[in-house]
């Protein structure tokens, strides 16, 4: 069987789910994976058959999604190129962890496309609302990558179809230990910024993984380092705690290695707000931005926080083998999109 696996490259967590997706994708089939984003800083352990521009999300630097980036970076002509471009029949089977490209060069071939990522869960109809509606960014969510049936993952599984997350090995694998330090992902935030607001809090050390440096840093007591996967698990397993975005699989691997959690959900970026809500119905500390308005929750954080209790099995093979079992045989060949 030839299966397309399409991976959304904008930011690190389809990128980081995929490294266990993938090599057990390839004992069942031959294997192919397609790649589009700007922003992703992984580098994966398997060829990239396609690397495409898609269309994704710029982080800013102040806390949020520039929009403004976003827009001149879009480069919608060439993404539509990619999308008739895409030879999509010669695939018996695409799985879609968000991926624009090839879900609608399905969709526009009626071709089956089965979502496996965590968007699909957190639009369910039994995942928590953010307290402030959003119409514009839901109709986003609902329309970017759209998919002929949906398996989901979330902090919790909330309902048929939908998992609790994917913990990669690497991460299971980890000695969990304490060494007082705080690890911190925010890559909405500059490091200019994030040494501004850490440094108030000066019995902590901190921890920072950065998009926007590529070397080395210390002042006070935050240290800076560019991004590196290896590292950036072992500081979470080694940490006290971890503030990070509202993202999907930091938090995940947060809570799976037993660390507190503190979440800051990125402006103008519906999915954190999603995220949050769910995170704080489970008990997750929330705070809607750096601002010294949010110190006194920072503080309480960090001296009162406690870990939430999480059970997230090692299922990955068993969601790959129901796919199979569902979608694998020929008899599937209608689209037909049930986005919820």
């Amino acid at each position: 069987m030839k299966i397309l696996y399409a991976i959304q490259g904008t930011g690190n967590g389809h990128l980081s789910r995929s490294m266990d997706i993938v090599p057990l994708l390839k004992k069942m089939g031959d294997v192919d994976v397609l790649v589009s984003g700007m922003q992703g800083d992984l580098n994966l352990p398997f060829p990239i058959k396609y690397k495409l521009h898609g269309f994704g999300f710029i982080f800013g630097k102040s806390g949020g999604v520039d929009m403004w980036s976003t827009f001149l970076k879009s480069r919608f002509r060439k993404f539509v190129k990619e999308i008739k471009d895409l030879p999509i029949d010669k695939y018996d089977m695409v799985i879609n962890d968000f991926e624009p490209v090839s879900a609608w060069a399905c969709y526009l071939a009626n071709k089956p496309c089965i979502g496996l990522s965590h968007q699909s869960a957190v639009l369910h109809d039994k995942a928590p609302l953010p307290p402030e509606a959003d119409m514009i960014g839901r109709l986003v969510l609902k329309n970017y990558a759209p998919v002929s049936v949906q398996y989901g993952f979330h902090f919790k599984a909330i309902d048929k179809n939908i998992y609790t997350p994917v913990i990669r090995q690497q991460v299971r694998e980890q000695e969990v230990s304490d060494k007082d330090h705080y690890t911190v992902y925010l890559p909405a935030y500059d490091d200019k910024r994030l040494i501004k607001r850490l440094t108030e809090f000066k019995d902590v050390q901190w921890d920072v993984f950065s998009k926007h440096n590529k070397k080395v840093l210390k002042h006070k007591n935050v240290a800076i380092q560019p991004i590196d996967n290896e590292a950036f698990i072992k500081s979470m397993a080694q940490s006290a705690g971890v503030l990070c975005g509202a993202g999907f699989e930091t938090p995940a691997e947060a809570m799976f290695l037993k660390k507190k959690v503190l979440v800051i959900p990125m402006k103008n970026q519906y999915e954190q707000q999603l995220n949050a809500a769910m995170l704080k119905e489970m008990g997750v500390p929330v705070i809607k931005s750096l601002k010294p308005k949010h110190d006194e929750k920072i503080l309480d954080w960090i001296e009162n926080g406690k870990t939430v209790k999480v059970n997230y099995p090692d299922n990955t093979q068993a969601i790959l083998d129901l796919i199979f079992e569902q979608y694998a045989d020929a008899n599937y060949v209608s689209a037909g999109l049930t986005v919820h």
